[in-house]
């Protein structure tokens, strides 16, 4: 088996793994909406329900569109990524890793729109007086693995 699969294996799984133990821990010890502040002003754990995207982009649209959405365009993203995985060179853990980290993040955001319906989010920041949107380990992954990708790929590219 290729280095690059085992790596995709072992990341994603970690990811995966931490997401929804994360997700379930808020689920069963949280009312929704219930807020506990961990750092005062600036950081909570708040058990929110998102039927929609990152920042709740398509939150408002129709149940039944969201639904058929999301739950396809998920399987198509994976593909993709697969596909950039098995074209990048072996030679390129930065870009391996960093499509891992995606491709983790998209499973397991992808595990609760099936379950529920929706996704679990509960990290929770405020700066400055501004409250950003609530999001989970899942949605740090993918960006994350997005912005590594974006670095490695123009460090690589241009070594």
């Amino acid at each position: 088996m290729k280095k690059k699969y085992v790596i995709l294996a072992i990341v994603s799984l970690i990811v995966i793994l931490i997401d929804q133990v994360t997700k379930m821990a808020i689920h069963s010890g949280y009312a929704l909406h219930e807020s506990h502040a961990v750092i005062d002003g600036f950081f909570s754990l708040t058990y929110v329900r998102n039927p929609g995207a990152a920042f709740g982009f398509l939150q408002g649209a129709p149940e039944i569109f969201r639904k058929i959405f999301f739950l396809s365009v998920t399987p198509v993203a994976l593909l993709v990524i697969h596909y950039f995985l098995k074209t990048t060179k072996d030679q390129y853990l930065g870009q391996i890793v960093s499509l891992c980290l995606v491709f983790g993040g998209a499973i397991g955001n992808y595990i609760d729109r099936v379950r529920f319906g929706y996704v679990i989010d509960f990290l929770d920041f405020y700066l400055k007086g501004v409250h950003y949107p609530a999001f989970n380990v899942a949605d740090s992954a993918i960006v994350v693995g997005i912005v590594f990708l974006l670095i490695s790929t123009y460090r690589d590219e241009k070594a």
